[in-house]
C-alpha cells in the first residue's frame, strides 16, 4: 500500500489566485510559489510603466516554468480602481479563488507630522482598498464552498513604530478584520488568516538597513533579516488544502522577532 503524500495537499490545480503588490519582492515571491503549485494567477501592480515591467516579468517567469498568469495595474489611492481590479481579476480566469492582500504603503512621519493627504493615501491603499477587494470576491468564494484569504500583515501591528503611526495602525486594523472575517466566512469553508512579516530585505528597508541594521538584527534571535522567498512556505500552507484547519491564525515570519531580545 502505498504511503500517503501529504505535500499533494500543497497543490493548487485548477486554483485562481489573485496577488496584490505582486510585482516585485514578497509579492512576487507569493506568485511564483503559487504557480509553482499549480495556480493560475492575477499579478498586480499600480500601473505605473516601471512597474508594469516588472509584473510582466513575473508573468513571465511562471509561463516559463509552464504556468499561467496576467498582470493587472490598479492604483488603490484611486477611487474604483480596486473594483476595476475585481472585475478584471475574474474576467482573466473565470473565479478567483485564493486572495493575498500584500499591496500596502508606509509613510514615516512624526505623528504631529500626520496630514490629511498621507492619512488618505495610507488608508485608501492598506484599508479601503482591502475591504473593496474582500466585499467583491469573498462572497463568491463562500458560495462554491472554497477559498482561502491571506492578509499580509506586519510585526507593526503589535510593535509600532513612533513614526509609523498611520501604517501600523492600519496593519493592526487588518488583523483585526482577518480575525473577525474568519469567524463569519468559516462555516462557508473560506479561511481567512494573516501572516505577518519582520525584517525583510526589500526596498523599502534598504535605507533603514544601511543606518541601523547591525541594532535591528541584533534584536531577532535568529540572528539576520528575512528574504522575500522566506514567506512562501507559510503563504503556501495558508493557501492550499495542507492548511484547511487553519483559520484566524496570525503567522509571525519575522525570524523571532515577535518574542523580543
Amino acid at each position: 500500500m502505498a504511503m500517503p503524500d501529504p505535500i499533494s495537499r500543497f497543490r493548487l490545480d485548477g486554483r485562481n489566485a489573485l496577488v496584490t503588490g505582486g510585482r516585485r519582492e514578497i509579492g512576487r515571491a507569493i506568485a511564483l510559489g503559487l504557480a509553482a503549485q499549480g495556480a493560475r494567477v492575477v499579478v498586480h501592480h499600480t500601473g505605473s510603466a516601471d512597474e508594469s515591467r516588472d509584473a510582466e516579468t513575473v508573468v513571465r517567469d511562471i509561463e516559463a516554468g509552464g504556468g499561467q498568469a496576467v498582470a493587472i495595474g490598479a492604483d488603490f489611492s484611486v477611487e474604483g480602481d480596486a473594483a476595476r481590479l475585481a472585475d478584471r481579476a475574474r474576467d482573466a480566469f473565470g473565479s478567483i479563488d485564493i486572495l493575498v492582500l500584500n499591496a500596502s504603503i508606509e509613510i514615516h512621519e512624526a505623528w504631529t507630522d500626520i496630514s490629511d493627504a498621507t492619512f488618505d493615501r495610507q488608508v485608501n491603499v492598506n484599508l479601503r482598498a482591502t475591504l473593496i477587494l474582500l466585499q467583491a470576491l469573498a462572497p463568491a468564494m463562500a458560495a462554491r464552498g472554497w477559498g482561502r484569504i491571506v492578509t499580509i500583515g506586519s510585526v507593526q501591528q503589535n510593535t509600532p513604530s513612533p513614526v509609523m503611526l498611520v501604517y501600523a495602525g492600519a496593519k493592526a486594523m487588518q488583523h483585526n478584520w482577518a480575525i473577525n472575517l474568519a469567524r463569519q466566512l468559516g462555516p462557508s469553508g473560506v479561511t481567512v488568516n494573516n501572516l505577518a512579516p519582520g525584517l525583510i530585505r526589500t526596498a523599502r528597508n534598504v535605507d533603514q538597513l544601511a543606518a541601523d541594521g547591525e541594532r535591528m538584527i541584533a534584536r531577532i534571535p535568529l540572528g539576520r533579516a528575512g528574504r522575500p522567498d522566506d514567506l512562501v512556505g507559510a503563504a503556501l500552507l495558508l493557501c492550499s488544502d495542507a492548511g484547511s484547519y487553519i483559520n484566524g491564525a496570525n503567522f509571525f515570519v519575522d525570524g523571532g522577532r515577535h518574542i523580543g531580545m
